[in-house]
Formats: C-alpha cells, structure tokens, sequence
C-alpha cells in the first residue's frame, strides 16, 4: 500500500486530547495534524521525535495534516513505526485481492465494513458458493516493550474483546472468523498478548480461540513511501 503523497517531515511536539498532534515541520512551521489513533500510543508519543504527516487538499477538512509515521530505536536501529490505524484494513484487503495471504486465498469476492451479529461491522469479509463465509476482524499493532516482540493492546479495549465474542457467534454458526493482527513496524519477529495490559481482552481471546476462532499476525515494514507486503510472523504462545 502505497501513500497517496509525499509525506511531510516534523518533529513531535506533542500528543493530546487521543486524536490531535502538535508538529513542528522541518520548515519551522507548527501545525496541528489528525491522529487517527485511540490508543494510548505507548512509546511512540515522545516529544521531539521525527515523525511524518501525509498532508489531504480537501477543503473541506478541519485538520489538513495527518500523523503517518514515527521513528524510534528499541536498540536495533530506527525503525519506522505506522500510527495511523486506519491503515491496515486497506494493506490486508490489498494482499488479500494479489494472494499475499495464503490463509485467505480462494474466496471469490471480498466486501468491506459489512454489518454482522447486530449492530457490528467486520472489516472484510470473504465469500464463496463453494465454502462457508469467512469474517476477518483486523487489529492494528505497534506496542513494542521488548526489542523484535510486537503486543495488543497498548490499552484496555473492551470494544476489542466485543469483536472476539461477534466473531465466535459466527464460529458457531459455521462461518469461518479469524483475528487478523496487523503489525505497523519491521522489527518485529514475533506477536503477543499484553495480558498484564488487558487481562479481559486476554481472556476473551482465549475463549475466542476455543469456539474455533483463528488468529495471523502479519508484519509490514514502512518506509516514506508506504507499506510492504505483509509476513507472518508467530503468536505467542501458539494458537
């Protein structure tokens, strides 16, 4: 997935109220810029840290700037770290249609936002006549506290553990689900829960995974352009 721009380079100066960002551009100039991110953004809010900001000619925007990218070491060199959770849906959507991902080959359409179990939406969902639906529900990852160990979530996320359980009723059903975490930094080597974070969400993922929900975690490298093709890389512990 590419960046539609080029992006803009900024210093942090910082993050407040969850969704807005204080930048200064390597012109000198101070703008405010979107951040499309509700987390706590764990280690990736220091000030003065570069970051980079795609910029929207909409004139229609209140904010003309959004938080794309910051740069951080963890000992193993800068690493480009992706903020922007609305980013994944679209790079697994991407891999999905030019097969990257071969857990989720052979369905001949794919729709996304679909509304499912109520009032939910599940962000893709593949179809065939030949074999059961299948639900894929897709997290954005970017907690690092150990050097190559990728960890969800940054915060408790009861919305989170709302969509395990939308996902096991449709196990039930005899649908396929499956929990799709997607990694925005290259360094990482492995995927796990942050337990000590969000034990409710630990938990309902446990339960999730024994009514016969599947989990992937994918790995994609940034640069200034965009997004790589995506790899899988472990859970830990194994599901």
């Amino acid at each position: 997935m590419r960046f539609s721009a080029p992006l803009v380079e900024g210093r942090l100066i910082r993050r407040y109220k969850r969704f807005l960002s204080d930048v200064e551009l390597h012109t000198g100039e101070m703008v405010t810029a979107h951040c499309a991110n509700p987390g706590s953004m764990l280690g990736l809010a220091t000030p003065g840290s570069r970051v980079w900001l795609s910029r929207s000619d909409n004139p229609k925007r209140k904010l003309a700037f959004s938080w794309e990218l910051i740069e951080v070491d963890l000992g193993r060199g800068a690493t480009l770290v992706g903020i922007n959770t609305s980013s994944p849906n679209g790079a697994v959507a991407s891999a999905i249609q030019n097969d990257l991902i071969p857990e989720l080959t052979g369905y001949a359409s794919l729709r996304r936002e679909v509304r499912y179990g109520g009032n939910s939406r599940i962000d893709i969902l593949l179809e065939d006549e030949a074999r059961p639906p299948c639900y894929v529900e897709i997290k954005n990852v970017h907690l690092m506290r150990e050097a190559g160990l990728a960890e969800f979530p940054d915060s408790v996320t009861v919305r989170g553990a709302k969509h395990l359980a939308a996902l096991s009723q449709m196990a039930a059903a005899g649908a396929r689900a499956i929990m799709v975490y997607f990694v925005q930094r290259g360094d990482a080597d492995a995927f796990a829960l942050a337990e000590d974070i969000d034990p409710a969400y630990a938990a309902a993922f446990r339960a999730a995974a024994a009514s016969g929900v599947e989990a992937l975690a994918l790995v994609s490298s940034l640069s200034l352009g965009g997004l790589s093709p995506p790899r899988p890389i472990p859970l830990i512990p194994p599901v």
